[in-house]
């Protein structure tokens, strides 16, 4: 099943249109390049409705949010949707200010989002508007663990409905639903997390998985989430004690772009709920 998702990105290589933060947009563009698909960034309001039309599907990121893009990333997101593209949203550090939470909001209440990919503050403070998460980290004081995992499902269930969308929360354990069907996923390490990017990696990759399999969002999402959690796995198996984070950020990348769907299919850890 998740094979078939990351053979089609390699068949169909989709053209991905990307808005997106500047701490991480080359980062974006090599993951793209390395699952199999190409990028293409374009943030000014003058070209980013022609550039969308000639992608396969767009991906908002608010990492580096101000007064010029917003207005870009509503024009985008309204192309794509009339031309029936998957669009993906990550709400970077939504929570964190009122112009970022506000901003989210807009974006949701003007896009049909195909799937919205964040942490778990960042995804609680788009279903509820409240400022309360540290930044782009996860807030502690609430992270999906084995005991409340049941309780996410359903909170995150819940938002899916609301939205319309694909929700994806990553963290120690990764929840992937579409309102019904729920995958839990416990790919990935805990030091991918002292990476700049690699959320974002994920939310690029995301979206070309969503466009190379039209009608299937839940399953490429999920494919996409468990393929960055495996690759988190295989580069930190080839760490030596001289590599760090700068290291690992490559390997990451490597692994991905090694990556087999059968490896896919064999590696992924879920369960559907």
């Amino acid at each position: 099943m998740l094979q078939d998702m990351l053979e089609n990105v390699r068949r169909k290589a989709p053209l991905i249109h990307n808005i997106t933060n500047y701490v991480t947009v080359n980062d974006c563009a090599n993951i793209l390049l390395a699952c199999g698909a190409s990028p293409i960034m374009s943030d000014d309001m003058g070209e980013v409705e022609e550039i969308t039309s000639l992608c396969a599907g767009l991906n908002i990121n608010i990492g580096t949010l101000n007064q010029r893009t917003l207005p870009a990333m509503l024009a985008a997101g309204k192309k794509a949707n009339a031309l029936g593209h998957p669009v993906v949203l990550d709400p970077v550090g939504a929570g964190a200010s009122t112009l970022r939470t506000a901003s989210a909001r807009r974006l949701l209440e003007n896009i049909r989002f195909t799937v919205i990919r964040g942490n778990i503050s960042e995804i609680r403070a788009l279903a509820s508007g409240a400022v309360s998460t540290r930044g782009v980290d996860a807030d502690g004081a609430y992270s999906v663990t084995e005991e409340n995992l049941n309780r996410a499902v359903e909170e995150i269930r819940a938002f899916s409905r609301e939205t319309g969308a694909v929700i994806a929360v990553t963290g120690a354990i990764d929840i992937v639903t579409d309102g019904e069907r729920a995958f839990c996923i416990r790919n990935g390490r805990p030091e991918m997390s002292r990476i700049t990017g690699t959320g974002c990696q994920l939310s690029a990759m995301t979206a070309a998985y969503a466009a190379a399999n039209p009608g299937q969002a839940l399953t490429a999402a999920a494919a996409a989430v468990c393929a960055m959690g495996l690759c988190g796995e295989m580069a930190m198996a080839r760490m030596t004690p001289l590599d760090g984070n700068a290291s690992y950020r490559n390997y990451i990348i490597d692994a991905v772009y090694h990556l087999t769907p059968q490896e896919l299919e064999r590696g992924a850890k879920y369960e559907l709920r």
